[in-house]
């Protein structure tokens, strides 16, 4: 099938390009100890002295750094290794500032010196959010109906004990209730490369979208859960190197309906005699993270491959495979000007599936600029986004307070153009989503993007889609 073929095309660029980067990495990482170049302005770090880590652990910055003590580096090359270093170490998410630099004997040692300020660990959030997709979906599909909004707590607790380990505790109620738990712990060993993330979710419906019509999605509401699920994984990860990560899933899920709700679409679970659905996956995915600033990137790559088997034993009550790829290119054009690029592409089996299992373009930022209100369901798609931006303003501003932590914020706004496209291929006879599937879906716009500290981005766009339809978009996460 021509479609799978040059899927493959796709994939296969997107791993050489991995393992050209892989192969650089590696060749620095083998010659980090020999970092001196010929001449004669070479120093050897004699200590490397860290200050203002209050509750981070030296041995968190020390995983960052590309120089050890009794290593041996030009001061040229210095330069350029404490740019990297700082971005590693702010790409944490654990320090508001961090300054670096060599104390120079004159003998031919120095110290490296770090300074960092660390950022607010402790953050109670309030929820009181939207349980649409989007912002648009919800005020053109659903009529801006604050029923749909959830309410409760999340509690963020960064940097546990040091070893920026996290833990997330989420209570959500109202339209949608939702209780989970996730911690993280990135370092289990001395060596800092392996880690485990455990996650627990459960999930309640009285409103849930049951099918899809003309890529809309229609709800239902009753009185009575239409439907319970219980979620819960654990994931091993190894970093091998400061730019490579593997993570290992294992997964289960259960899904529990009521009768109503298979009433209204038999298909739901794919049989009108299950009342309920179980199933455990086993998934892999591979990152290469090598941007500037991992909230909002302006140079740099991204890379991630996943794999994943939903069905690993007999009595599982689904069997599929899917695999995807994302690739993300940052550049800086100069005097301000950058340009982005994003490509992403999902290949699974296209067997028919129960309705609660299909993939489907539309979720998280898995979407076509200016398809915003619309899912677009299909067992493969691919789209590319791109987006050339102009910084206009960037400011610090000063707040003042005792709170060292939120004594200034920093501002910076982006004046944007974007054009995206994309292809979903429709289930096999399906009919519900033919009309955005199998077809070229192209959006363009223009826009601006708001950013601050602690990760928070504004994004304003005003776009057209290629069904003659325009308007303006709200969003409060980065584009990719």
């Amino acid at each position: 099938m021509w479609v799978l073929r040059i899927s493959s095309i796709i994939f296969c660029w997107m791993l050489c390009i991995t393992d050209s980067q892989a192969a650089t990495d590696s060749t620095r990482q083998k010659n980090k100890n020999r970092l001196a170049v010929d001449t004669s302005n070479v120093l050897t770090i004699s200590r490397i002295l860290i200050v203002g880590n209050k509750v981070t652990r030296d041995f968190i910055i020390e995983r960052e750094l590309t120089l050890k003590s009794g290593d041996t580096v030009s001061t040229q090359a210095l330069t350029q290794i404490i740019e990297k270093d700082k971005i590693k170490l702010l790409n944490t998410r654990l320090f508001n500032k961090i300054t670096m630099r060599p104390l120079d004997y004159g003998n031919g040692y120095a110290d490296l010196f770090i300074e960092v300020s660390e950022r607010w660990f402790t953050f109670p959030v309030p929820i009181v959010e939207l349980a649409d997709r989007n912002f648009n979906e919800w005020w053109q599909n659903y009529d801006h109906d604050l029923r749909r909004l959830n309410y409760g707590l999340k509690l963020y607790q960064y940097n546990v004990r040091g070893r920026n380990e996290t833990l997330l505790l989420t209570a959500k109620l109202g339209f949608t209730n939702v209780f989970k738990l996730n911690y993280r712990m990135p370092y289990l060993d001395k060596k800092r490369k392996q880690g485990l993330i455990l996650d627990l979710n459960y999930d309640e419906r009285k409103n849930l979208a049951f099918q899809t019509i003309g890529n809309i999605l229609e709800f239902a509401r009753d009185d009575k859960n239409l439907r319970t699920t219980r979620n819960g994984s654990l994931t091993y990860t190894y970093r091998n190197s400061f730019y490579h990560f593997h993570g290992f899933t294992i997964e289960y899920t259960r899904n529990t309906v009521s009768d109503s709700l298979l009433r209204l679409n038999p298909e739901y679970l794919g049989n009108t005699d299950l009342r309920s659905q179980r199933f455990t996956a086993l998934s892999y995915q591979y990152v290469y993270e090598n941007r500037d600033f991992v909230s909002y990137p302006l140079k740099g790559s991204y890379l991630s491959v996943a794999a994943r088997y939903q069905g690993i034993f007999n009595k599982d009550d689904i069997k599929r495979a899917d695999i995807s790829a994302t690739y993300s290119r940052y550049l800086s054009l100069g005097n301000h000007y950058y340009i982005s690029n994003y490509s992403s592409i999902y290949l699974s089996e296209q067997d028919q599936l129960p309705y609660v299992n299909y993939s489907a373009l539309g979720y998280n930022r898995q979407f076509v600029r200016g398809y915003e209100v619309y899912l677009i369901e299909g067992p493969q798609y691919t789209f590319n986004k791109t987006t050339l931006k102009k910084q206009i303003f960037s400011e610090v501003i000063n707040l003042g307070g005792r709170l060292e932590q939120f004594q200034e914020v920093p501002l910076t706004i982006y004046l944007k153009t974007y054009a995206d496209f994309g292809y979903v291929w429709n289930y096999p006879g399906y009919t519900n989503g033919r009309l955005l599937t199998d077809k070229l879906i192209n959006g363009v716009g223009f826009g601006l993007d708001f950013v601050s500290s602690h990760d928070a981005t504004l994004r304003l766009e005003y776009s057209f889609n290629g069904e003659g339809e325009n308007g303006f978009f709200f969003h409060v996460k980065k584009e990719f």
